[in-house]
Parts: structure tokens; sequence; C-alpha cells
């Protein structure tokens, strides 16, 4: 289970103390899949990084299966078994599809067992698996690769900001199917940041932030009716135009 005591983060612009998050409790408890989302500028992403440590937050506490992980940083957060998909993909000039599965996972794995992986996320391996991760990409195909070492690492809670961001119709349609696939072999937490109402249709547990708090906690049934019929909705309205 993941915990979030009175966590706050603010920054510093034009000599002016801005917070972000507003000291917010959160609880996601273990083997669920979890929809964060809200109105933009809400606190989304920036709660998404607090957890992975690619922020260090100005106050609270953070407990990870009972263990405080406040003062850890990415690299020790992903020790724990947490991992985070960004929204722009990195691009890694030099290296191959499958040097980045294998760092991913830790191991020399095998072509073909690197090519499942791909497989899982809608990539013919055979045309990817010795390409250089570099702009020669489309953001479809580097987002579907992101999500694929993801499900390298095997990791017990698995972070995904916005991961329909920046990608086309057809590839969006393979995104979905990703996780819908990934929804009905959960063997951990997955916890997604997105506006997209596909993506919150398939989810346990729909959280909604705004204003840097959680506004509403609950499954995707009492949510999502609410959530539509509210402003929020202009936001899943945008994404659902977008895609």
């Amino acid at each position: 289970m993941l915990e979030l005591k009175d966590i706050t983060y603010q920054v510093e612009e034009n000599n002016e103390t801005i917070t972000i998050i507003d000291h917010l409790d959160l609880k996601i408890d273990d083997g669920k899949f979890v929809v964060i989302t809200g109105p933009n500028g809400g606190g989304k992403s920036t709660l998404a990084k607090l957890i992975m440590g690619v922020k260090p937050i100005t106050g609270g506490s953070m407990y990870y299966d009972g263990e405080e992980i406040t003062n850890l940083n990415i690299t020790d957060r992903a020790k724990k078994g947490i991992s985070f998909a960004f929204q722009q993909p990195v691009h890694f000039k030099g290296i191959k599809v499958l040097d980045l599965l294998r760092l991913a996972t830790g191991k020399n794995i095998s072509v073909n067992t690197a090519c499942e992986y791909l497989s899982k996320v809608g990539l013919c391996a055979k045309e990817y698996i010795d390409r250089e991760v570099n702009s020669s990409l489309s953001g479809g195909e580097l987002k579907r690769i992101e999500i694929a070492t993801v499900l390298a690492r095997g990791t017990k809670f698995s972070i995904f900001d916005e991961p329909e961001a920046g990608i086309d119709i057809w590839s969006f349609q393979n995104l979905i199917q990703v996780f819908e696939n990934i929804r009905q072999s959960i063997q951990g937490t997955v916890l997604i940041i997105s506006h997209q109402e596909r993506i919150l249709n398939i989810a346990d547990e729909i959280i909604v932030i705004e204003d840097g708090k959680v506004k509403k906690q609950g499954s995707k049934e009492e949510i999502l009716p609410e959530l539509l019929g509210t402003a929020s909705a202009v936001n899943i309205a945008c994404s659902k135009m977008a895609n």
C-alpha cells in the first residue's frame, strides 16, 4: 500500500511561494488499477513525480508497504519496486531497444524474451528489437517501448503519466488495448494520470485531484458518472476529441 500523509509541494516563482500540492492525504491499496484525473493545473503530474521521487516534497510523509520513503531518491524508490513512465518518453541515442529492455530487467534477457515484452505492447518485435531509441521513432512507438520497459521490470507499483499524450489515434487504440491487457493480468498496482474516458472506464478506482488536493476518491461506478457531469468533463471531452 502507498500512503501519503499531509503532503505539500511548493515552488518559488517571482519571489512568491506557490503551493501546487496542498496538505494532501491519500491511500492506494495493493493490486488496484487506479486513474488520477482532474482539471489541468490541478497537480496530477506533480503528484506522480513526488511519488516516484522525481521531485522532492516540501512537507509531509510518504510510506510504501509500511516503510517510510519520504527521503529516498528516485533510484532507491525504483529498487523498492516503483516504476515511472514519463509523459514524454526520453530518447536514448545509441541505445537499441533490446539494450533498453535488458537494462529494465537488470538481466541479460534473450532476444525471444525481449520480443515477448514488445509483443505485449502491440509492436512487431522483429522490426524494433535492433532499432535505436531515438528521434526516428514516433511518439506512439516510444510510448509503447517505454511501457514495455515498465512491464519488463515487473514492479509492484507502476506509474504512467498521461500515456495518451502526443500520440495519434491509431497508436491510442493500441494503447488502450495494452492497458486492458494489463488490467486483466495485473499482479501489482497500476497508477495512471489521464483525462481519457476510455482509460477511466477500465479503472478500479478514480481519484480526482483539484487545486492540489484530493477532491474525490472512489470506485469507477461512484465517481465517473458524477465526474462527467462536472466542469472536469471538459478536460475529458477535449481529450476524446484530440484522440
